[in-house]
């Protein structure tokens, strides 16, 4: 329950005192007036401000207490009923102990307080009702009636209340512990996550190399032990000019093959489209290929003065490029796609606009995407990464129903030329 302690503090703490020492003044100078002894309204009055501490000693909470609540509660109101008997202006008091029935019993319990208490203030207000007759019971009963129906109906929407402010507050503080367990989930999904992509990534690693470790030993490493076992047999052949002439004449072959090996292992690092192609060319190829397989038209446009940007920089424009096109054929429903590559004077930037349903980029988890959206979030986040690989940067831009833009920009440096 609502404590009217800690809500009227001056009440029970010096208010009650105040106005028992009131009403016992008004009393005794009352009683002096007629020429009546006040003994007995002293006593009563003294015992009711001794026994009223005890409020400290039945405030320990807890239902084991019920029975010390209810003993202190039921002096006060035996005290106060004698001295109201005996005087009706002590009716006055009624405040006093509706506050002491509220704070010490605990529900249900408190109901029966409460109805010993307006039965009392009751029987001061109906003093002068003559109790001899019928009607004189039945005016004095209603009157009672009118003191303990109300005041435990507020006694019970006062319980009511407070037990849906317990179920609130539990309930809160249970959505709080939710809130805590799913963040700690969620962060731990994306520390599972950043792992199975560094995983990812260097398992690629891993069979990259492997791969070329391969390649190299079936060309390269193969090719240059055949020169060095020309060349010795060239240098054993000093006395036969035609058989030295045949094996340098060998070696320079072999030579020539190496080289040829290592440079075709090298353009074999460059994507397709690339090999034989300039990126905008390359570029204009992907979307055709593109256009052709999904029937929606694509617009590729250059501008600027073109500038040699590094291999790998130029691989991570067109494999975004690549994604942008895949997640509009999935996710964006959008009936023209743009794609402008512009030669700027630092960087070159690579730009995919659509006009499909658009997506909400903070939440990265819609049915309907666009060129930078994929369920979960996972093309995005490919795409940041393999930009940001190279120095680069990635924008997104979208709404639900506008369509959707991703621009990535690189520096544009001057291409190493390998001898």
């Amino acid at each position: 329950m609502n404590d009217p302690m800690t809500r009227w503090p001056v009440l029970t703490a010096v208010g009650a005192y105040a106005l028992l020492a009131f009403l016992t003044a008004v009393t005794v100078a009352d009683r002096s007036a007629s020429g009546e002894s006040h003994l007995t309204d002293l006593v009563l009055s003294a015992l009711l401000a001794a026994w009223m501490p005890g409020i400290h000693a039945s405030r320990p909470t807890g239902r084991g207490r019920v029975p010390v609540k209810a003993l202190f509660l039921a002096v006060v109101i035996l005290l106060w009923a004698a001295l109201v008997v005996r005087s009706p202006w002590f009716g006055f008091f009624t405040p006093a102990v509706y506050v002491y029935a509220f704070h010490v019993l605990p529900w249900p319990w408190q109901t029966a307080g409460i109805a010993a208490v307006g039965a009392v203030a009751g029987t001061a207000q109906a003093y002068g009702v003559d109790k001899t007759t019928v009607v004189g019971w039945a005016t004095y009963g209603a009157i009672i009636a009118a003191n303990v129906v109300p005041m435990c109906a507020f006694a019970w929407f006062a319980w009511r209340d407070d037990e849906r402010n317990e179920e609130r507050d539990r309930a809160l503080h249970e959505a709080r512990g939710a809130n805590r367990k799913l963040a700690a989930s969620l962060a731990e999904n994306a520390a599972l996550q950043e792992q199975l992509l560094a995983q990812a990534r260097n398992a690629g690693v891993q069979d990259e190399r492997q791969r070329m470790a391969r390649e190299i030993h079936d060309t390269l490493a193969q090719g240059f032990t055949g020169v060095i076992s020309q060349l010795r047999a060239a240098e054993h052949a000093g006395d036969d000019p035609p058989g030295w002439r045949r094996h340098v004449a060998a070696a320079t072959e072999l030579a020539r093959e190496s080289l040829w090996e290592a440079r075709r292992s090298v353009h074999a690092l460059r994507p397709e489209p690339l090999r034989a192609a300039r990126l905008s060319e390359a570029l204009a190829g992907v979307a055709e290929r593109w256009s052709a397989l999904h029937e929606i038209p694509v617009q590729v446009t250059t501008t600027g003065t073109a500038r040699p940007i590094r291999p790998e920089s130029e691989v991570a424009l067109l494999r975004i490029a690549q994604e942008a096109l895949a997640n509009v054929a999935k996710h964006a429903r959008a009936t023209r796609v743009g794609v402008t590559l512009s030669y700027l004077e630092h960087e070159a930037a690579l730009d995919v606009r659509d006009d499909g349903g658009g997506f909400d980029p903070a939440g990265l988890g819609g049915a309907a995407g666009g060129s930078g959206a994929d369920r979960g979030g996972f093309g995005l986040i490919a795409m940041r990464q393999r930009i940001e690989s190279v120095s680069g940067s990635l924008r997104i831009e979208s709404e639900p129903g506008t369509g959707t833009g991703i621009s990535a920009r690189v520096p544009s440096e001057p291409a190493e030329v390998c001898a």
